[in-house]
């Protein structure tokens, strides 16, 4: 991807070095990964792993109390500037880069409609943060809050992401960029509460079918800005972002967990359906046809 050099988002945080917890009343509730509230790529690589291993469903740990937080932190460590927090490394230039294209997408998209796009803010940490949604912890991965409309990333998910998935290159990593800004979109135009509300009436199995749903057209979203960026792209950029949705599609991760899959339990898709959704963005580059809840075969 040619990135070098064009313009880098201003809607940055940076909170890399910043410590600190306090612990949620019984009754408050962190959100996870993927879940009902929080949204991210997937049940990724450590988290995602673990949990099957454990047997548990993610979306479980939605009613949990005693859930961890940030706490309070001293005021000598705020935020760095944006413009620093892109300097940090190569990598965060390039995330900054990202976020900027998938800005001009959508208030693209939106003025289209005749609406203005409410830009979400990207937040860098390095091993803990803190979120509208209760503790950012790298080794849940990249995940929205849609709470505080704030996209949470610790760089180094991206070296797991190429060492333990083999999923490599800086546009699998651009992809779980543009997937989080997708689940933006879902929360900004209503989708996301919808499918939480009807979730709540619902068995766990529906409720999982309903966030699978929605993870793939997050997916679908993240496709419709590849295509509009298609002009920047360098050969293998499609296939590494395709890359990266099979190494995070839940059969695949339930595989190498446990040896074997359990469909009812999936939350975000298999791989196969991940990279189809993200093809169907980028082929149609409408958003309209990113539809998956009225999809008949997903």
């Amino acid at each position: 991807m040619r990135w070098r050099g064009r313009r880098q988002s201003s809607n940055i945080e940076d909170q890399t070095g910043q410590r600190g917890f306090r612990r949620l009343p019984l009754g408050g509730r962190r959100i996870p990964v993927g879940g009902k509230g929080g949204m991210g790529i997937g049940t990724l690589i450590i988290v995602g792993i673990l949990l099957y291993l454990m047997g548990i469903n993610p979306l479980t740990l939605l009613g949990g109390g005693g859930a961890v937080l940030p706490g309070d932190l001293p005021a000598t460590q705020a935020s760095a500037a944006s413009g620093q927090a892109c300097e940090r490394s190569e990598t965060h230039a390039f995330s900054c880069t990202v976020l900027a294209d998938t800005e001009d997408t959508w208030n693209a998209i939106f003025a289209e409609q005749g609406s203005n796009y409410p830009e979400p803010v990207l937040v860098f940490y390095a091993g803990t943060g803190q979120s509208g949604c209760g503790a950012a912890q790298s080794a849940t991965g990249p995940f929205y809050c849609p709470t505080d409309q704030k996209i949470y990333l610790d760089i180094s998910f991206f070296d797991q992401l190429s060492q333990s998935l083999g999923a490599s290159g800086d546009f699998a990593q651009a992809y779980v960029i543009a997937h989080e800004v997708g689940h933006h979109v879902q929360n900004i135009t209503g989708v996301a509460s919808a499918v939480r509300k009807q979730q709540s009436r619902v068995s766990k199995r529906d409720g999982n079918a309903l966030q699978v749903r929605m993870e793939l057209q997050a997916d679908c979203y993240a496709g419709i800005w590849a295509r509009s960026i298609e002009q920047q792209l360098e050969p293998g950029d499609i296939e590494e972002a395709l890359t990266a949705a099979n190494a995070i599609g839940d059969d695949r991760l339930q595989r190498q967990a446990r040896g074997y899959a359990v469909p009812d339990s999936f939350t975000h898709g298999t791989s196969e359906q991940r990279m189809r959704w993200f093809q169907q963005g980028f082929q149609s580059g409408d958003a309209r046809s990113c539809d998956s809840f009225a999809a008949s075969r997903l």
